[in-house]
């Protein structure tokens, strides 16, 4: 789930600016550019500050008001993929046993994850305590 949140928010983001700059370029303000979509002004300077992802008719709407492909504003313009497809490679070198623990963990409320990491910090050894026999083999 937070990855997605993370793809959607990378997403949102690169968006924002490929609006933002193909508006400036046109010589439009948002509230030009907001009128053409349809939409409130308030709501397009979200969608230029990464703060949303606008629904598909609208979505298609800002393409035709602001002159872009679809695929440009997706980041699909280039030979490589979007950033925002491309997942982090702290997520993608971790060990599959890291990603299984978090993926069971994610669904559990504050309550169960305060309960949860105090078990772990059990478990984590104390660092000012002398090694026992059985760590130093």
């Amino acid at each position: 789930m937070a990855r997605k949140r993370t793809t959607q928010k990378t997403l949102a983001l690169h968006m924002g600016a490929v609006a933002r700059e193909a508006r400036q370029s046109a010589g439009l303000t948002q509230r030009d550019v907001a009128e053409r979509v349809g939409i409130v002004t308030e709501v397009y300077g979200r969608l230029e500050r990464g703060e949303l992802l606008p629904r598909l008719p609208t979505f298609l709407r800002v393409c035709r008001a602001l002159g872009l492909d679809a695929n440009a504003l997706l980041g699909f313009s280039s030979s490589q993929p979007p950033a925002w497809l491309v997942p982090t490679t702290a997520a993608a070198e971790e060990p599959a046993a890291i990603r299984r623990l978090l993926r069971a963990v994610r669904p559990l409320n504050p309550r169960q994850l305060t309960a949860l990491t105090q078990v772990a910090s059990t478990m984590l050894p104390d660092p000012s305590a002398p090694a026992s026999r059985d760590e130093e083999a």
